[in-house]
């Protein structure tokens, strides 16, 4: 229904009028796009210059040790703030790299301070968006600390599909799926081999088809109980609808 997927994933919290769609549309004032995965878009200690939403394909935040490993601590997928109101920042704690071929939107933080002020409805939005990752971030330490393996895994499934449903990216059971096992494995902090032990598991168990850069689930409601997940975290209930364009 809408081209822009940060306004789709926004209209899971409250619904905005015509003028404000139009001000989100423009925000996007320039694209940046690499052509493939592991590129770097951002760096680790870098003064931020400007905001990013992406339009277009998966990124994700992450940190490298002095060691050569690396710990992926957040996906950013379409609709999704990888960046967000870097006025606060003096410099970035993580790298943000991309995952597959992705667009992203460059905003200005002049524009998006000036957004805010002006339109209430979107700033309340834009918190709303906050929260929401926010909220990601302390589940996915729910995942490492207290899931075991295959709970784990299974969760992560669970959620990339309630995200990209949210912003209509899901096709009957099916969603796109760019990430290698050894992506898996940095995200759930396990070994590639482990991941791959894992991965034979849930299909043996008719609960993930993992085909190409696609991921089928056949039983979404068996998934769920698997990983024990709810997705009462991403706040997806439409709990701004009191404060709707013309409610």
């Amino acid at each position: 229904m809408f081209s822009n997927p940060l306004i789709r994933k926004l209209q899971n919290f409250v619904r905005f009028s015509e003028a404000e769609e139009m001000e989100l549309q423009r925000l996007v004032s320039e694209r940046r796009s690499v052509r493939g995965p592991h590129e770097e878009l951002l760096s680790q200690g870098m003064p931020p210059d400007r905001s990013y939403v992406v339009l277009q394909g998966w990124a994700c935040h992450y940190r490298d040790l002095s060691n050569g490993r690396r710990q992926i601590t957040a996906l950013c997928l379409p609709g999704d703030l990888c960046l967000g109101r870097v006025s606060v920042m003096s410099r970035l704690s993580h790298s943000i790299g991309s995952l597959s071929a992705v667009t992203l939107g460059q905003l200005s933080p002049g524009a998006v301070e000036e957004l805010l002020a002006a339109y209430p409805r979107i700033a309340q939005a834009m918190a709303w968006q906050s929260e929401v990752q926010e909220s990601i971030q302390r589940e996915w330490v729910v995942n490492l600390g207290q899931r075991g393996a295959s709970e784990r895994m299974a969760h992560l499934f669970c959620e990339i599909h309630w995200r990209l449903r949210l912003v209509d990216l899901v096709e009957g059971d099916s969603c796109e799926m760019p990430l290698t096992q050894a992506d898996i494995a940095e995200i759930m902090g396990l070994s590639a081999v482990h991941v791959n032990r894992v991965l034979q598991e849930l299909r043996s168990a008719g609960l993930i088809v993992l085909r190409g850069r696609s991921l089928r689930i056949p039983d979404l409601a068996a998934l769920r109980e698997a990983a024990m997940f709810d997705p009462v975290y991403l706040h997806a209930e439409r709990e701004g609808r009191h404060l709707d364009a013309n409610a």
